[in-house]
């Protein structure tokens, strides 16, 4: 099991590097959740434009970096910061529940400074 949640998980940071909208929804089912600061999403169209926003803020090419990053069965947990033109992030947390080779729960923070 953690053998393909790591290879998710890694195609999932790999996609969000690139700012690939389409890869990034390909983890995901119609009837995965998304929770964040600001409420519940869920749906493709919903995570999409989550994403959509988030890469506007962590545009490729950003720096990123992973300060952690920890699986047990069916479980990930990343600890990540990122500094963009629009923000720099010094802690973002995200942690993922997998089912069936797709992400099924997760879970997004981060703390932002507005430059």
């Amino acid at each position: 099991m953690e053998n393909n949640v790591e290879q998710i998980l890694v195609h999932h940071l790999t996609a969000f590097g690139n700012n690939d909208l389409d890869a990034i929804v390909e983890d995901y089912t119609e009837t995965s959740v998304l929770f964040t600061p600001k409420g519940i999403i869920t749906g493709l169209d919903n995570i999409r434009q989550f994403f959509v926003e988030f890469f506007a803020v962590i545009p490729t090419g950003s720096a990123f970096g992973m300060d952690q990053k920890l699986i047990d069965g069916n479980v990930a947990y990343i600890l990540w910061n990122s500094d963009s033109d629009l923000a720099q992030i010094p802690v973002g947390t995200d942690t993922f529940v997998f089912e069936d080779d797709k992400i099924k729960y997760h879970t997004v923070a981060d703390y932002r400074i507005a430059k």
